[in-house]
């Protein structure tokens, strides 16, 4: 690749995020304000009591879909986390402005200083967990 394709090239969210650890970072901070704060009840009663699993999988999720390796779907070969969120029984309009807004919260603190990045991140979430919400009990046919 020549420099000019190099400099032209856009960056990855994964690599203007900062790779694995800021995500980790961000999906931690996500789980403890799900785990304790009220306003994210109705999220949190959705979840096992051990979030351990939940967190490694979301950040395995978050790295591949920015752009990172693509671990959670080397480990799941044709899932699809959109179905699996519309099959859950309690997923609906409210859990899902829960989650955009326990994530906006977590990614604001934990990217404080790229609030473009995470607008653009946080819009895109808001949309496909509102396309689950909406869809919620749908075939996996999507």
């Amino acid at each position: 690749m020549s420099e000019a394709e190099t400099i032209t090239r856009p960056r990855l969210p994964f690599d203007r995020i900062g790779g694995r650890e800021p995500i980790a970072r961000m999906v931690d901070r996500f789980y403890d304000l799900m785990d304790s704060e009220a306003d994210y009840a109705e999220l949190r009663a959705m979840h096992a009591d051990d979030l351990s699993p939940m967190r490694e999988s979301l950040t395995d999720f978050l790295v591949a879909w920015m752009g990172g390796p693509r671990d959670w779907f080397e480990k799941r070969p044709g899932a699809c986390i959109m179905s699996a969120h519309r099959k859950l029984p309690d997923m609906n309009m409210e859990v899902a402005k829960q989650w955009v807004l326990a994530m906006k919260q977590a990614a604001e603190e934990t990217v404080p200083d790229d609030r473009e990045f995470t607008d653009n991140m946080v819009s895109a979430m808001a949309s496909m967990s509102k396309s689950m919400a909406a869809n919620a009990g749908g075939d996996d046919s999507h």
